[in-house]
């Protein structure tokens, strides 16, 4: 959503902004799609999933128009300000990257799905990027709620590398780390589901174009 041209660099703890106890604002109650509530407790049996590809705008719908989806919402991870505003993640002194948070049932979307739709909706080789959106805010992560979600992720990082090296491309710069001790700070208002309430509005999402091999499974016999 903004050109940057200095060389981002990540804050260290020291140099963030300290930012505050509380949000600023108030975050919708529900989703405009998925008519669920954006914030927990969610129900018995779902999932949280937390994922970062680029401007959050379009990697959202990418999530809330997946089957088996419940929720979806958008925010900061990944960095040290509490409850930072828009403008201080886009100042780069947050440390944070935009960040997608899916709740989701397991039992008709495999967490596998949804690290092949990450790694598919996004080039994951371009570091403090995401095509021309520069910033630390627009780094790949994945941030992992359980020890088998971060396997995983990794297992998917490797097997995503093995292709994109195939086809030319660079190393994955993606970040894998747990969800803990990195808060998801949801984002203000207009920012959750911004495409749906604007459908015409600004998606940087893009990917390789080449596939992401997880699910596949060799037919044995």
């Amino acid at each position: 959503m903004f050109l940057n041209h200095r060389t981002p660099e990540l804050p260290t703890p020291e140099q963030a902004l300290r930012g505050r106890p509380v949000p600023e604002f108030t975050v919708p109650s529900r989703h405009t799609v998925l008519g669920n509530p954006l914030l927990g407790p969610y129900p018995e049996g779902l999932e949280v999933a937390d994922f970062a590809l680029g401007c959050f705008w379009g990697a959202e719908r990418k999530f809330w128009q997946t089957e088996g989806v419940w929720t979806t919402l958008v925010g900061y991870q990944g960095g040290y300000t509490e409850n930072p505003s828009y403008e201080e993640a886009c100042s780069g002194l947050t440390g944070h990257t935009e960040a997608v948070r899916v709740v989701f049932d397991p039992a008709v979307v495999p967490y596998t799905e949804l690290l092949k739709l990450f790694w598919e909706s996004h080039n994951p080789t371009q570091g403090f990027r995401q095509g021309n959106d520069v910033g630390t805010q627009y780094r790949s992560a994945i941030y992992t709620h359980s020890p088998a979600q971060a396997a995983a992720a990794d297992a998917s990082r490797e097997a995503y590398q093995k292709v994109l090296t195939a086809s030319g491309h660079k190393e994955i710069t993606t970040e894998i780390l747990p969800a803990e001790g990195r808060p998801f700070w949801p984002a203000e208002a207009y920012h959750q589901q911004y495409l749906d309430k604007n459908p015409g509005g600004y998606c940087g999402i893009g990917g390789t174009g080449v596939s992401c091999p997880i699910g596949v499974a060799p037919v044995e016999g």
